[in-house]
């Protein structure tokens, strides 16, 4: 949600926030562009996977006969569960990872949480994290649309290979310039169906890291590192990380996931 267009407030983010219906509504017609060009370029099936903070904002009845919906919270695999035997991924509304300058709601998974993580010492995003999970079961990223600062930066280097669709310009965290609806909605449609050309032009490329993959999590309280480093296996790195040692993407993915949910369960338990 936070790199589609119009969207900068904290006010968008959450149900019972005055935005958020209107977050809802840019969200669902984004998807909406989306699938109903997937469907004309040939894809009789098309899964979604709600993504967003409780994964529960796409209006379902919206949806196209033709689209399945992942929903609910939470999730091994997160942002990429239902994408396992798909022939390509698609990325809507994608934004930076923490601590980049000019961009709207710069994080990964949780910026109470994480300060920083890496895989095989790369910084990652979401986009990052997911691209590699989804490479690694042999489905290519074939077109990312989002946040200018997170495709021109992260896409372009780990993905050259995805259309990038820029829907925002940021000016800080909490302010952006958008295209029209209109013109965002035809700017998806037109990406769709030039990724879907690359693809079948066999232009498409995987995200794989070597195995095995090396996880490094940085947390924004000591404590919360302290109970990551109870998981057999893991290393304290100085007051604020962890590391562990993965026999895949998808291990370090499901490994990073618990340690988000373990340090959200000290933050409950102390009143943070």
């Amino acid at each position: 949600m936070e790199g589609l267009p119009h969207i900068t407030s904290n006010e968008h983010m959450f149900p019972g926030k005055y935005l958020y219906d209107e977050a809802r509504y840019i969200m669902t017609e984004c998807v909406l562009a989306m699938t109903d060009e997937l469907n004309k370029s040939g894809f009789e099936r098309v899964v979604v996977a709600d993504s967003h903070g409780p994964k529960v904002n796409l209006i379902p009845e919206k949806m196209q006969s033709f689209v399945d919906v992942v929903r609910g919270n939470p999730r091994s695999i997160s942002m990429v569960a239902g994408g396992k035997g798909c022939d390509v991924a698609l990325f809507l509304g994608y934004h930076a990872r923490p601590g980049t300058a000019n961009s709207t709601f710069d994080h990964t998974i949780d910026d109470r949480i994480i300060r920083m993580l890496k895989y095989n010492g790369e910084e990652s995003s979401e986009f990052y994290m997911n691209a590699a999970t989804l490479g690694e079961q042999g489905v290519p990223i074939v077109m990312v649309a989002g946040d200018s600062t997170l495709l021109e930066d992260d896409v372009a280097k780990n993905a050259p290979w995805s259309v990038r669709i820029p829907l925002k310009e940021s000016l800080g965290r909490y302010a952006a310039i958008s295209p029209s609806m209109p013109e965002c909605l035809d700017a998806i449609r037109r990406g769709v169906r030039e990724s879907v050309f690359g693809f079948n032009a066999g232009k498409m490329k995987l995200l794989k890291l070597e195995s095995p993959v090396e996880l490094e999590i940085y947390f924004t309280n000591s404590d919360y590192a302290h109970i990551a480093s109870h998981l057999p296996g893991s290393n304290l790195i100085g007051g604020w990380g962890i590391s562990y040692k993965a026999t895949s993407m998808e291990e370090a993915y499901r490994v990073t996931q618990l340690l988000v949910f373990a340090a959200s369960g000290v933050k409950s338990s102390v009143g943070e």
